[in-house]
């Protein structure tokens, strides 16, 4: 994947003439690594892979070993013919590539420009590169340099490893870039490679990238009218980082609403951004020409996924939804079609922020702090509760349905709030509602408090309070604990559920500017978690 090539102190020479080269690289392997929430995606000491190049007699042959997979094997072929393409001279020897440590898989076409850099300083094509020295990238046939995926993490190993310069194909340079520390060489094709390494031509380090200044686009909180109450729910989950439920009849606008609440949240901090950047990265969904996401995600994933599609997995283990909505929202429309497995896949992040993904092929761990956000009807049909009376669902039709959804999950939400028809009266009234540039205003002070409160902790909103911190910034004056201690045996509520509301009503003195939660925050906050509205 990366590397950084070296000769070894005293190569020596066979019966042949021959010597063999030994070509160290850094590289990232997605499988075998652990991955701490910190650094996702950066392995907890970089690992240093070694392409072993050796060239012996007997009949010529061309064989890599260590684990590889069949994209590694092939690139014998690719290797071979951009050999031949950019004018340089193929070994007539017996080639043996060890892609060491032997004892860990292989995978991806980023180990060709190692192995190719690495058989030509061996056959002394090239000299051999600097030891600080690392190359990533994908050959075609022709000899040009394909992209590839998971540049970003890659290059932030390099770095931490001490590598200097960096070699990529062309298209990835700016990606390689965000990385810091290194000099890039964005390499159009291995004909350039080779006279920039005989110091015939040399390349151009690529620009560090910067992303361009942009106007805040997308659905807009001014398109909504009505549903004061929920515009307030979507405020507060904003400011606090709080996940939250949706109930409504077809048509209340609980989609709407939560398409918008991206346009709200704060924006990403550059340690966020190059997180959520090379998560995206490693899933191949990264734009080259704008590899830094600077806007926080929002991903909304059809009912019909599975517990793999959201959590991670596969073959080669790649990010599932909830890792590609980290540092944002994840949507999950029409909340009990979703397969019960796949709700309960999601109890343990929700919790830790991170998923474990254990396959047969490896153990991967990665970041999963994301916002929840979940729509559904009342009912089966949909229409229960409707002014129109349509509803035709028996109330135990409408506990079945409602059962889809475990208590463990539901007890993990910390906002449900009721969304009801829209009345005629406030589809045709004149007046423009609040637009999502003021709400963010306010969004954006009360996280700024919340920043200054938690300094140096590692929390970055009420929603992420450890208990310790419940303790010290939800204290209750005597009013408000007794009003606590109502709603909690009224209620019959849970530990969790206890903190929970506690975190939102500190969220909600946040936006009122108030230093100690005072009785009308804990009342608005327990009148959201209100799981009545469940029942019709």
């Amino acid at each position: 994947m990366a590397g950084d090539a070296r000769q070894a102190q005293r190569p020596y020479r066979h019966h042949h003439g021959q010597r063999p080269l030994y070509t160290n690289f850094i590289a990232l392997y997605i499988l075998p690594q652990n991955f701490r929430r910190e650094q996702p995606l950066f392995p907890k000491k970089s690992p240093a892979f070694c392409a072993e190049c050796f060239l012996s007699g007997g009949l010529p042959a061309f064989d890599i070993v260590g684990l590889p997979d069949a994209a590694v094997r092939e690139a014998r072929e690719r290797v071979r013919a951009a050999v031949k393409n950019c004018g340089a001279k193929f070994p007539v020897s017996r080639i043996t590539v060890n892609l060491a440590p032997a004892g860990q898989k292989k995978a991806g076409t980023v180990y060709d420009l190692p192995i190719f850099v690495g058989l030509l300083a061996a056959g002394r094509e090239l000299p051999p590169p600097a030891q600080q020295a690392a190359f990533i990238g994908e050959l075609s046939l022709t000899g040009a340099l394909r992209g590839v995926t998971g540049v970003l993490p890659m290059a932030l190993a390099a770095r931490d490893a001490g590598v200097k310069e960096l070699y990529v194909p062309a298209e990835n340079a700016a990606e390689a870039t965000l990385a810091g520390g290194l000099t890039v060489y964005g390499v159009p094709d291995v004909g350039a490679l080779v006279r920039h390494l005989r110091g015939e031509e040399r390349l151009s380090p690529a620009s560090a990238w910067v992303p361009e200044a942009e106007e805040a686009a997308g659905p807009d909180l001014r398109d909504v009218m009505g549903q004061e109450n929920a515009r307030r729910a979507l405020e507060i989950a904003a400011a606090g980082g709080h996940n939250l439920l949706l109930i409504g009849s077809p048509g209340a606008g609980k989609s709407m609403l939560a398409k918008r609440l991206p346009s709200i949240l704060p924006d990403m901090s550059r340690e966020e951004a190059l997180e959520v950047s090379g998560i995206w990265s490693v899933a191949g969904l990264a734009d080259p020409q704008h590899p830094l996401l600077t806007r926080r995600p929002f991903r909304s994933p059809h009912h019909t996924a599975s517990a793999a599609a959201l959590t991670g997995g596969g073959p080669l283990l790649r990010p599932g939804e909830i890792s590609l909505a980290h540092n944002g929202v994840l949507f999950l429309d029409e909340l009990p079609e979703f397969h019960r497995d796949v709700l309960e896949a999601m109890r343990q992040p929700l919790e830790d922020g991170t998923v474990t993904v254990a396959r047969s092929g490896g153990t991967l761990h990665l970041p999963a702090r994301f916002q929840l956000v979940c729509a559904m009807n009342p009912c089966r049909c949909g229409w229960r509760g409707h002014p129109s009376g349509r509803c035709t669902c028996s109330d135990r039709e409408v506990a079945k349905y409602v059962e889809k959804i475990s208590g463990p999950l539901l007890d993990r939400i910390d906002l449900h709030v009721s969304v009801p028809a829209v009345e005629y009266a406030s589809m045709r009234r004149k007046e423009t509602p609040e637009s999502s540039a003021d709400v963010k205003c306010r969004v954006d002070a009360a996280r700024a408090v919340q920043t200054a409160r938690f300094a140096g902790t590692g929390v970055t909103c009420n929603a992420h309070m450890t208990a310790p911190m419940i303790g010290q910034f939800c204290r209750l004056d005597h009013a408000g604990d007794a009003l606590m201690k109502s709603a909690f045996e009224r209620m019959g509520l849970t530990a969790r559920s206890h903190d929970r509301i506690l975190r939102v009503a500190r969220t909600i003195a946040d936006l009122d500017g108030a230093a100690d939660i005072r009785p009308e925050h804990l009342a608005e906050a327990i009148q959201f978690r209100n799981t009545d509205i469940l029942k019709g």
